[in-house]
């Protein structure tokens, strides 16, 4: 893998949100349905031990590769149980174009995330390493950067007005060194999400917010989820791995 890896050196934080600051939250951010808001409750005090994560998601250049020696998981290969059908929707013939090659991988699936990473002898993050990661030491934060709110000029998100992805590497990184923890894709963690009914469909916590997001979703403590085999335009990955 061709990204840059950056030591995070561990930390106990406190995950999470208390109840009775969701009004708040909801106020601050227009915030309709608290349910949004909900998984965040309650917070606790988490500990992560010292770890590796990649410095940015990987990039469509990067998957390409990995394609390449492992091409049962390219868009007509790829086992139609693990995948929405819109698997690699934007690579037209099922090539990756040169102009989104430094741009997050979208259109791709937890399962074949959790392929890629293996293949790179990584892995994907835990929700608590990537919290842990996009705080960037700022213990309390509402965002990498600190308390200050989103702007075009800190991430990609709605406000700018783009509405797509961008470049890996366009806006500053947090205090550790990584870049897009808010903002441009979403990003998988290995965390399975519980099932909210019976029968419900395999869904994996997802991180960061998006091109598409609000401000509130860009918060280091929004959480949500998004089913396994969903490819979509807004969701990608970064790795992780043990110190």
């Amino acid at each position: 893998m061709s990204v840059d890896m950056v030591y995070v050196p561990g930390d106990a934080f406190e995950m999470g949100t208390p109840r009775e600051d969701l009004p708040r939250l909801q106020a601050l951010y227009g915030v309709r349905h608290v349910e949004v808001l909900l998984p965040e409750v309650p917070r606790q005090r988490v500990a992560v031990a010292p770890f590796w994560i990649a410095a940015h998601p990987v990039t469509n250049g990067d998957y390409a590769t990995f394609l390449q020696e492992r091409p049962e998981w390219g868009p007509g290969a790829i086992d139609p149980r693990l995948h929405n059908g819109e698997y690699l929707l934007h690579w037209g013939g099922g090539e990756c174009p040169p102009e989104l090659v430094d741009h997050p991988v979208t259109y791709v699936t937890w399962y074949a995330a959790a392929a890629y990473a293996h293949w790179a002898g990584v892995r994907l993050p835990s929700e608590a390493e990537w919290e842990c990661a996009a705080r960037g030491g700022l213990q309390g934060a509402e965002f990498p950067w600190g308390d200050e709110p989103p702007t075009p000029a800190r991430a990609n998100y709605a406000a700018s007005g783009i509405g797509t992805t961008t470049r890996v590497r366009s806006y500053p990184p947090n205090a550790w060194g990584l870049y897009d923890v808010a903002g441009n894709v979403w990003e998988y963690c290995a965390d399975l999400w519980p099932a909210q009914a019976e029968g419900e469909a395999e869904r994996r916590v997802i991180r960061g917010g998006s091109y598409g997001g609000a401000p509130v979703n860009l918060r280091v403590a929004f959480r949500d989820s998004h089913p396994a085999t969903g490819a979509g335009p807004h969701v990608g990955f970064r790795c992780a791995r043990d110190a």
